[in-house]
């Protein structure tokens, strides 16, 4: 008759590893996505998304300087060039012309192609804001776990598009063009100084617009990676 009792003590112990029987998966606990690896996966879900989050927002913060600063500045080598066209000889027109189309031309993969960590930087932290609060006593609320998912989908996106806009093709194709517009000047209208300085001048420009793209979210991917987050950086 000591059979019942003993079975009975053993039913708690039974219904803890029946649930699950860790307190972090209690806490908020989400498997990593198999291309982000083991790293973050021991982390409460609040914490990874809440990093995730912080990190996006200030990537995008830099994103929005980034595109302003050289939309503004190429907008105003456009004007620049223009100004000009009353005052200059009627031969020598076409080296202005040139000069605001190249200078217009760099403006529409700005407008047309922004970097992603802006938008979804703005889409996560609205999801983040508009979520349900968990209800009173409980560790975290049902839906961190998707929330994990959808930020962690986004960190690797956004990586992978700051990593493509450093690609060896993109300074190929700047300085391509630029010296094509410059052979344009030279040979089309034999202005040889005017060709050289935009040959010259616009691949130096566009070197330095591209390596000025924040790219802060491919070293963010591989901390995420390795589980090393820091509260401070949050």
């Amino acid at each position: 008759m000591r059979f019942v009792p003993v079975v009975c003590a053993l039913l708690p112990v039974a219904g803890l590893l029946g649930s699950g029987g860790l307190p972090a998966r209690a806490a908020g606990e989400c498997p990593a996505h198999p291309e982000i690896g083991a790293g973050p996966a021991a982390i409460p879900g609040e914490v990874r998304v809440a990093w995730i989050d912080a990190r996006l927002a200030r990537t995008a913060r830099s994103a929005r300087r980034w595109t302003w600063g050289w939309g503004i500045g190429l907008g105003v080598s456009t004007v620049a060039n223009l100004a000009p066209l009353p005052f200059v000889a009627r031969e020598d027109r076409i080296d202005w012309y040139t000069g605001a189309a190249t200078s217009a031309i760099g403006i529409v993969p700005l407008l047309i192609a922004p970097l992603d960590v802006v938008e979804d930087s703005r889409v996560l932290h609205a999801r983040l804001a508009a979520r349900a609060p968990a209800p009173p006593g409980s560790a975290a609320g049902a839906d961190v776990c998707a929330l994990v998912v959808d930020a962690e989908a986004r960190l690797r996106r956004d990586a992978q598009n700051q990593a493509d806009g450093q690609r060896w093709w993109l300074h190929v194709g700047n300085v391509v063009l630029n010296f094509g517009i410059g052979a344009f000047l030279a040979f089309g209208y034999h202005h040889w100084g005017a060709g050289a300085f935009n040959a010259v001048g616009g691949s130096l420009i566009g070197e330095v617009i591209i390596l000025s793209q924040p790219t802060a979210t491919i070293d963010d991917l591989r901390v995420y990676r390795s589980g090393a987050l820091d509260p401070v950086d949050f």
